[in-house]
């Protein structure tokens, strides 16, 4: 993906479909309506996934709580939620395997009606997702749950052990923007909408948009726009007709990271409920552990939502009764916010946002013609994106069906791929086995161009920080062909070292600095200041959740 050519084509063509927003559902919508015949636009304020998308548990599931909810309180609208998420986890799976996978979870237990409580109830949620090749929960001794986690507290009863699926969700949207792009989409980054073109009548007829980098206002034609801007919705949605009522209520999630010696385990953790009635899940990220989520109303949109210390107190509170050795502040090395897209009714009664169900709905108005994917959850993309081009597609008279349920994703599309001819490739080129790995898990059938990289300039097979996998060839193919324009994209949202280690992370920027400024042009200064403010924006991390 070149992002000047696609920058000329934004300026020049005209498109069916202007998607404003390239988060999960951006994405989604961008690659569906592409493959069902669509000239589709793609654009995003930022990077690619790297508002709410990217700051996910990083979890495909059906979500056990709704599962709770939906038997306590008889609402079948949760359990509704659970059917849809579950049915989607497999297809997941099943369209980019590189990148997500299943995951074990153990639901620690402290006592024998707690144990069975459990064991009925996930139970249940297996025998919802039906065959979908997914082992079914298991009740495990005390012996058997501490040969999967070592690191639980003695005090335990047992166990209850599940599945569900992990992925990595920035690289998946990557993924699902590529695989657009190459079946013919426009896309671009860093393109913010600042307002509407419209008619006499107030339809709307363009889009004035901003290149955040050359700061050019140029304007998008286009037949259609749909907003899957999250919980920024309300902003497309008010510019489009001033007199709609703001539907989005958003809510705050953080997480905690911390090494990998404090869990022993390759297996995740599921805490069933807080002092407040959530669940926590603690979980591997590449080497260390990730502790997530809370639930805060947020109203700050403004600016990026962070990792405060009282949120930092909150998580390790919750992990003391479950963790034999509970990791202190100092022990935090990194951490992210995000914010959720949760949708209110129209006119709806003040809720606690983790009352309001993560379902999405297809919202067009009659006055302007904007069509708006609203609400919703990372685990059914899809089908909310299928639901929108639906609705769109009757809009512009398109009778083609979706096929995105069979549409494997960039990385797992080349049907000759050869893993241990790979294999045996790179290690010739001295990578090492934790690296090709690596390579295979973020890229795919792709990885072949990372060894193209290094086979041109053999200082390519250099790690990039030591103790990780990453190596020198992955920041130069990234610039090259994934449009990375910021050292944040790469390492944020690429290869996700600055949500797992923020010192490695700016060890990480010095190191790939010059390959920035070579690729991208920046002059000395240029390069000198998009340092500073990365060092600048990591340390401001730490302060605000307590960790210096």
């Amino acid at each position: 993906m070149k992002r000047t050519k696609n920058l000329e084509r934004l300026n020049t063509e005209e498109f069916d479909v202007c998607v404003i927003g390239a988060g999960a559902s951006g994405a989604g919508v961008a690659l569906d309506a592409t493959l069902r015949g669509m000239k589709v636009a793609l654009i995003d304020k930022s990077d690619f996934c790297a508002e709410t998308s990217s700051r996910s548990t990083k979890l495909i599931h059906g979500g056990v709580r709704y599962l709770e909810q939906a038997f306590k309180k008889l609402d079948f609208a949760q359990l509704k939620q659970v059917k849809h998420g579950l049915a989607e986890r497999k297809t997941l799976l099943s369209l980019a395997p590189h990148l997500a996978h299943p995951l074990a979870l153990i639901t620690p237990v402290f006592s024998w009606f707690e144990g069975m409580y459990y064991s009925i109830g996930l139970k249940i949620y297996g025998l919802i997702a039906g065959n979908d090749g997914m082992p079914r929960a298991q009740w495990l001794n005390k012996k058997k749950t501490f040969e999967h986690i070592p690191g639980l507290t003695k005090r335990l009863h047992s166990s209850i052990m599940y599945y569900d699926g992990k992925f990595d969700d920035a690289r998946y949207v990557v993924a699902m923007v590529q695989s657009a792009h190459k079946e013919g989409a426009a896309v671009a980054n860093y393109v913010s909408f600042e307002s509407f073109e419209k008619d006499e009548m107030g339809k709307l007829l363009g889009a004035f948009v901003k290149d955040e980098i050359s700061e050019e206002v140029f304007k998008i034609k286009s037949k259609l726009f749909i907003n899957c801007t999250g919980p920024y919705a309300d902003h497309v949605r008010l510019a489009a007709n001033a007199n709609e009522e703001p539907r989005m209520r958003p809510s705050k999630g953080v997480h905690i990271v911390f090494p990998g010696s404090y869990l022993q385990s390759k297996d995740a953790m599921l805490i069933p409920e807080t002092k407040d009635g959530r669940v926590v899940f603690v979980k591997p990220i590449d080497d260390q552990v990730m502790v997530g989520t809370t639930d805060t109303a947020y109203d700050a949109l403004e600016k990026e939502p962070v990792l405060e210390s009282e949120e930092v107190d909150y998580l390790l509170e919750t992990l003391e009764p479950f963790m034999d050795t509970v990791p202190k502040r100092e022990d935090i090395i990194a951490g992210f916010a995000g914010i959720r897209p949760l949708l209110a009714p129209k006119s709806a009664n003040r809720k606690e946002t983790k009352s309001l169900l993560r379902d999405h709905e297809v919202e067009y108005d009659e006055v302007s013609g904007l069509l708006s994917l609203l609400g919703g959850k990372w685990t059914t993309y899809r089908v909310m994106a299928m639901d929108c081009v639906d609705y769109a597609a009757k809009l512009l008279g398109n009778e083609a069906n979706c096929i995105t349920d069979k549409h494997y994703l960039i990385g797992n599309q080349e049907t000759d791929f050869d893993k241990v001819k790979f294999a045996k490739n790179a290690n010739a080129l001295g990578l090492s086995s934790e690296t090709i790995e690596h390579l295979l898990l973020k890229f795919g059938d792709q990885a072949n161009e990372i060894l193209d990289v290094i086979k041109k300039d053999r200082r390519g097979a250099q790690y990039i920080v030591e103790g990780y996998p990453f190596i020198m060839a992955e920041a130069v193919y990234c610039l090259k062909n994934e449009m990375v324009t910021k050292l944040r994209d790469f390492l944020s949202r690429r290869i996700r070292l600055e949500i797992s280690d923020w010192n490695a992370s700016i060890k990480a920027a010095e190191k790939i600095l010059p390959l920035f400024q070579s690729e991208l042009g920046w002059n000395e200064d240029e390069a000198i200041i998009e340092l500073t403010e990365y060092v600048k924006m990591i340390e401001g991390f730490r302060a605000k959740a307590g960790v210096l």
